[in-house]
This record gives structure tokens, C-alpha cells and sequence, in this order.
């Protein structure tokens, strides 16, 4: 690794440092139904969010509730505080697709149409709101 590159990702990995979240890759549901779902949660206090992610009927808020879960417990071991005070919020949450399995389904007349079954990385960062840095 060159000089400039290593600088650059030393730079990267400490100012992840003071960034708490949780990523999920590779979440075999479509960007698009986990975009409805992250938006309904974006810029929420924790409590709230599980709240909310818990008795939403759609099937990606439980990996979203999950995940959740696994942010909040980052952000504790991180900083030594309980999340139970009530200033934790869902400073930003990115959801982005990922690779994409290709079939084909039958067609009439010999033809085959194409499948596409896609999958996403989701990454949903929380801080203290004052400390809102994305």
C-alpha cells in the first residue's frame, strides 16, 4: 500500500471512531421496499423507531429493527452510557442495492424474460442529537 493511500485510510478509520453505526449487507430484499422502511424511521428517537419498526406489518422492519438494535448497542460500548435516557436519535440511515442474481423465467414462443432478484446494504448511524454529525 503507497504512503498516500495509507494516510488517507488511517485518516478514514478515525474518524469512524467518533461515527457509531451498523451496517447489514447483502439483505435479499429489493432497495426500494427497505427505502419505505428507513424512511419512516429516519431522524427518530430509538425508542420511538423500535417502537415503530416493531408493529410495522411490512417484512424488511424486522432487519431494520434488528439492526436497530445492533447500532444502539455499538453506540453504548462506544461512549459507556445506557441509550435508555431518551436523546438518542437516527442521525442518518443509507440504504444502498448490492449485487443482483439473474434468472430467466419461460417465456411463450421460446423466449425468456429476465429475473432480476435484488438485495441491498443498508447502514443506519445514531447519535446524541447535539452531536449530529451526517
Amino acid at each position: 500500500m503507497g504512503a498516500r493511500k495509507r494516510i488517507s485510510a488511517e485518516a478514514r478509520k478515525k474518524a469512524n471512531k467518533t461515527l457509531y453505526f451498523a451496517k447489514l449487507n447483502n439483505v435479499p430484499t429489493s432497495p426500494r421496499k427497505m427505502r419505505l422502511v428507513a424512511d419512516m424511521i429516519r431522524g427518530m428517537e430509538v425508542n420511538r423507531a423500535l417502537g415503530v419498526l416493531k408493529f410495522s406489518t411490512k417484512e424488511a422492519s424486522n432487519r431494520m429493527e434488528k439492526l436497530l438494535r445492533s447500532a444502539i448497542s455499538n453506540w453504548e460500548q462506544k461512549t459507556e452510557q445506557k441509550a435508555e435516557t431518551g436523546d438518542l436519535y437516527i442521525t442518518a440511515v443509507h440504504v444502498d442495492s448490492a449485487r443482483m442474481l439473474k434468472r430467466l423465467r419461460p417465456a411463450p414462443q421460446g423466449r425468456g424474460y429476465r429475473i432480476r432478484k435484488r438485495s441491498n446494504h443498508v447502514t443506519l448511524f445514531v447519535d446524541k442529537l447535539n452531536n449530529n454529525q451526517n
